[in-house]
Order: structure tokens, then C-alpha cells, then sequence
């Protein structure tokens, strides 16, 4: 079994059940491993929220990365792409991302969303022609995903891409 199996298998039931249910025993069984084979990759609970909280900041990294072309406000652009494609992508991966959020409450397990925050958020705004807009239009992002995650159905598709294309218009001034 791969670590991702049981990753996977610990996000499903955060996603459909909530942090209550996320137990070793429980993602053991949901994955179809040992309770041995999963502490073979993930030594506690702990050690499996860790392994949650890594995996969605690397993939929110490559998406940004597979936005970015270099050219000036490049970085804040991506960084509304990728936020869109994980707010409306097929997978609507808001949803588990903050189900991973909720089980990492402990400060020790926050801590390396909170070092991608600050990352994702300072990074250099001299590459942006408006660094007050760039930081303004990542914030609106931010705040819109937390919006979409406790009420997914206040925007529709339409509104949604409306705010999209006018948050990539204001990264472009």
C-alpha cells in the first residue's frame, strides 16, 4: 500500500465523516491495510495529519507553478488560477482541503500551512506592477476560498468566473 492510498483514504473520511471520525483504525480499514501497515508509513495520527497538510500545500505549489510564465504579476495570476481551479475544478478539492485544515487544529500540525501562508503571501511584490493590488487581489482569493468553503452554493458558476476574470484583471494593472 501506498502512501497516497492512505492519504487518500484519510481525506475521504474527513471529507464525508469529519474529524471525529479520523482514526487510525478507521483509515486503515477505509484503505484495506492493516492497522500495522498503515503505522509503517504513518506513525501516529499526527504523523497523518502532517502527511495531509504536506500533500495539499505541494499540490496548490504545482498549481501555481503551472500558471506562472514569468512576466511581471505573473506569480499573483497564478496564484487566482490555481485558487479557482481548486474552488471550481471537477474534484471541488476546497471541500477536503478544509477538512484537512479542521484535523490540523494542534498549532504544531498548522504550523507548515501557516509557513505556506506566509510564503505564498510575502513572496516579493516587485515583480508585480501594483504590489498593493497583487496583495489585495491574493487576500480576495483567500477570502473567497473561506467563503466557498461554509457556503459552496453562494456563488454559481457564472459569478464565480466573473470574480475570476475581474481579480486577474486588477494583477494586471
Amino acid at each position: 500500500m501506498k502512501k497516497n492510498a492512505l492519504l487518500d483514504a484519510a481525506e475521504a473520511l474527513l471529507s464525508e465523516q469529519g474529524t471525529q471520525a479520523l482514526t487510525l483504525t478507521a483509515v486503515a480499514d477505509r484503505a484495506g491495510v492493516s492497522k500495522g501497515g498503515l503505522l509503517y508509513h504513518f506513525s501516529s495520527k499526527e504523523a497523518l495529519v502532517k502527511g495531509l497538510v504536506a500533500r495539499v500545500i505541494e499540490e496548490f505549489d504545482t498549481l501555481v507553478a503551472e500558471h506562472e510564465d514569468g512576466a511581471p504579476g505573473s506569480y499573483t495570476r497564478a496564484y487566482v488560477e490555481a485558487t479557482f481551479e481548486v474552488l471550481t475544478g471537477e474534484a471541488r478539492a476546497y471541500r477536503r482541503w478544509s477538512a484537512i485544515m479542521a484535523a490540523a487544529t494542534d498549532p504544531d500540525l498548522a504550523a507548515p500551512l501557516n509557513e505556506a501562508m506566509a510564503r505564498w503571501h510575502g513572496r516579493t511584490a516587485a515583480e508585480d506592477p501594483d504590489p498593493v493590488a497583487a496583495m489585495i487581489v491574493r487576500l480576495a482569493a483567500e477570502g473567497l476560498w473561506e467563503v466557498v468553503s461554509h457556503a459552496p452554493e453562494l456563488y454559481d458558476a457564472a459569478q464565480l468566473e466573473a470574480l475570476k476574470q475581474r481579480m486577474l484583471a486588477l494583477a494586471r494593472r
